[in-house]
């Protein structure tokens, strides 16, 4: 692709965690598919509206691989948005077995079956924090210590079979392989990663469990064409989103409540009849990275009025796209109360987001539970004055400090 030198680069500049970068409006005016520089000074295409958005994940002719890799765009050096991934006359019969052995594991029944569960676990993690809080004797704590990043990494451990005393260990390696800017340890992070799931899955061959890695040893013991590096890859990425997008989003929906306090008493007040629409609204307004999911055209395609020729590369901003005006009345402000809400956090079509019913079962035991318990909490600092993660791709914030 050609694009100009004033093509902007990505990530752009935001003013705080809770709000996008402002660029995204201005160039959601100029078209819905635009160019623009990746981080790694790359040509891209920049997808910024929601129809051209909720197009690109349903069109076959975009994939993850590339034709010709050794010439594709990359992005960052982060390991999981570098570059094209998987083999691309493979792809999509890799991605059908995906979703076969997977959808299942994630299934929004099972979710519900186990959302019990996870409420256990949440107290547990609401145990903690109160403890912590007491300790403290009234001085603020972390809340992302104490729930938004340890309940997650339970209930995924949980699922995938994973022991929580390695909870440490895939920290510290998520952080790296997220890092745009490691030069070069992302990758190596990214082999420690699948080294470690390779042994968990060695552990499974020889005894099985009722878990998600157990069942991914059977698919691979049915199909040759799965091979190990393929299974440990891709139970290293379930760990990395098991508890990295979720963690976030706890966070950044704690943010967007107890901003506005009119809105934690709301919700306390009426759980049950104000609970989803609050998810949903945290959902689509929780934006803590700042870049995209990238695609590759396998063909020449257009869309949204432009030539996108084979192998050029996409970036959906599912950010920009659930604050496209043209589908959300005041897209950036937060109402808890907004229906319809067909926000695309998930993604859509053959690609929707396997975790979704996950996701969405911790986040309605968080937010269910959490105002509930503490019908005073509050944020102990400005929510402007939190230090947002801009060197990794999966953003959010490190410290959400609250008191009550």
């Amino acid at each position: 692709m050609t694009t100009t030198e004033r093509a902007p680069q990505l990530p752009f500049a935001r003013p705080n965690v809770l709000d996008i970068a402002p660029l995204y409006e201005v160039l959601r005016r100029q078209g819905p598919i635009v160019p623009v520089t990746t981080p790694a000074g790359d040509p891209a295409w920049l997808v910024t509206a929601y129809e051209q958005a909720r197009e690109v994940f349903g069109d076959k002719r975009f994939g993850r691989s590339h034709p010709a890799p050794e010439e594709a765009t990359t992005v960052s050096d982060a390991a999981l948005l570098s570059g094209p991934q998987g083999d691309y006359d493979s792809e999509e019969a890799s991605h059908a077995r995906l979703r076969r052995v997977l959808v299942p594991a994630f299934s929004a029944n099972r979710m519900r079956r186990l959302s019990g569960h996870v409420q256990e676990l949440a107290d547990r993690c609401l145990d903690d924090l109160e403890a912590a809080h007491d300790a403290a004797g009234g001085a603020p704590v972390n809340l992302h210590e104490y729930l938004s990043f340890p309940l997650p990494v339970l209930v995924i451990c949980e699922l995938l079979g994973v022991p929580y005393g390695d909870r440490e260990k895939f920290r510290a390696l998520s952080d790296r392989i997220g890092a745009l800017d490691s030069r070069g340890d992302a990758r190596v992070a990214m082999d420690e990663f699948m080294a470690y799931t390779a042994e968990l899955a060695a552990v499974k061959r020889a005894e099985p469990g009722q878990d998600v890695m157990s069942d991914l040893v059977a698919a691979q013991a049915e199909d040759p064409t799965f091979t190990d590096e393929d299974l440990s890859r891709l139970a290293a990425g379930l760990l990395f989103a098991g508890h990295e997008t979720t963690s976030n989003r706890i966070d950044l929906g704690v943010l967007y409540l107890l901003t506005d306090l009119a809105r934690r008493d709301a919700l306390a007040a009426d759980p049950e009849g104000r609970l989803h629409a609050t998810v949903e609204e945290i959902l689509r307004m929780s934006a803590p990275g700042g870049l995209g999911l990238l695609r590759y055209a396998r063909e020449d395609v257009e869309v949204g009025g432009v030539r996108i020729a084979r192998g050029d590369a996409l970036i959906i901003s599912i950010n920009s796209a659930n604050r496209d005006e043209s589908v959300f009345d005041g897209p950036g402000e937060f109402d808890a109360a907004r229906k319809p809400n067909s926000h695309l956090a998930f993604g859509h079509g053959g690609f929707f987001c396997i975790g979704a019913s996950l996701a969405r079962t911790e986040l309605r035991v968080v937010f269910g539970s959490l105002f509930r318990r503490f019908p005073g909490m509050r944020l102990a600092v400005p929510a402007a004055e939190l230090e947002v993660r801009t060197n990794r791709f999966t953003g959010g914030v490190d410290q959400v400090p609250v008191v009550w």
